[in-house]
């Protein structure tokens, strides 16, 4: 059964909150101001550093042997990423021959939901209606439900272990007759599930909580990749554990590293930035350059969205007060609202167009010109709404 909360605040508050808000707004132009001209800087310099690697590589054939004339030079070379160590897992008694293993841990818990639904009231007063569900899930972390609003699921969480999540790599990776880097190895995917035959019940009795009238062989079931701690593994009560094991195997890889001795280091470009890649698989030199560019490329706009979206955040804040004001009459202020939301999305696209466009006079001088001329015409449309929304109001 849901549980509803409802709170209520003043327009004076309401008023009081949107003008301390400014400041924030502020932080917040500032701090999208500053990730779109880092991004614009960061991608060219990328970039860059990506064509003087791929100036400067050259494919090697055989890294079977330690070759001294490959000393300080960049490469391509394609083999098989391999190690002989054992990694293990010392609480559960699990250990493997791989590259990486892994142990995820799970906690059948009680969650509680939010949603809130705001409404304006007669006077510029808001209301906020805010409801609460629970449900049993399975989460990464046990869920702490002495802070639960709704008093009948207070305390209800429990655990019958609390175990860590482990990721342990083989400290040895080699490469042919060379040794990966961990920048490389940690690279390396392809985890598969892996099998587990029995685990150190000895060890597991030290952590988990058992109950007079159980025994803890009672409590642990091994089924393929999971150890499920809990009474029955087809019906999870709250408190039951589940830990998954995974393992990356020895796979196929492709590098493109400066050689350092017996092992690898990132090339470190002209411009200070730094470029080095492993891809799963026999992949060729020249896609595994364009693979580095399309992902620089994406990156640069998901940043230009966050600083956009920071931007605009910003504005919002900035602004708010004239909406709160005009709020006494709910209607007019939802007009206003809509309005001002309009005039500071277009605000924030011409600024930043216009940040992306100063940075590129310095990295990329020939697009600048169209970003400001667009830029330029965004804050005239903004200008033009302003004026229309004045006299609708008037």
């Amino acid at each position: 059964m849901a549980y509803t909360e409802t709170t209520s605040k003043s327009w004076f508050t309401r008023l009081r909150e949107s003008f301390g808000g400014i400041v924030t707004g502020f932080v917040l132009i500032a701090v999208g101001t500053w990730l779109l001209w880092w991004n614009e800087e960061r991608t060219f310099k990328t970039a860059g550093a990506i064509g003087e690697a791929e100036l400067v590589t050259q494919k090697v054939n055989d890294i079977s042997k330690l070759d001294p004339a490959l000393e300080g030079k960049v490469i391509y070379a394609s083999g098989h990423a391999d190690t002989k160590d054992i990694l293990r897992d010392d609480l559960f008694g699990v250990s493997i021959n791989a590259l990486r293993l892994e142990r995820n841990v799970e906690y059948y818990q009680w969650r509680e939901h939010e949603k809130r639904e705001t409404r304006k009231k007669l006077g510029g007063g808001e209301e906020t209606v805010t409801t609460y569900t629970y449900s049993r899930e399975w989460t990464d972390e046990p869920v702490d439900s002495n802070h639960f609003k709704d008093f009948d699921y207070v305390g209800r969480n429990t655990t019958l272990a609390v175990i860590k999540d482990l990721d342990s790599w083989a400290p040895n990776v080699t490469f042919g007759a060379y040794t990966l880097p961990s920048f490389l190895k940690h690279s390396i995917g392809g985890e598969q599930p892996m099998t587990i035959q029995s685990v150190d019940v000895k060890s597991l009795s030290g952590i988990v909580r058992v109950s007079n009238l159980e025994s803890i062989n009672d409590l642990i079931t091994v089924s393929g990749s999971t150890v499920y701690i809990g009474r029955n593994p087809s019906s999870p009560r709250i408190g039951d554990v589940r830990v998954t094991f995974g393992s990356t195997p020895p796979a196929d890889v492709s590098i493109i590293a400066q050689v350092i001795r017996n092992t690898f280091e990132q090339y470190r470009a002209s411009n200070g930035y730094s470029f080095s890649r492993l891809s799963m698989g026999i992949v060729g030199m020249q896609n595994m350059f364009e693979g580095a560019r399309s992902d620089n490329n994406f990156m640069a706009w998901v940043l230009r969205v966050v600083g956009i979206v920071c931007v605009f955040l910003g504005l919002r804040m900035v602004f708010s007060p004239l909406s709160v004001i005009a709020d006494v009459i709910p209607i007019l202020g939802t007009i206003v609202d809509a309005g001002a939301g309009f005039v500071c999305f277009v605000l924030a696209l011409a600024w930043s167009l216009i940040v992306i466009a100063v940075a590129w006079l310095r990295f990329r001088p020939l697009l600048a010109g169209g970003l400001i001329a667009l830029a330029l015409a965004l804050v005239f449309m903004a200008y033009a709404k302003g004026r229309k929304n004045n006299a609708q109001v008037v």
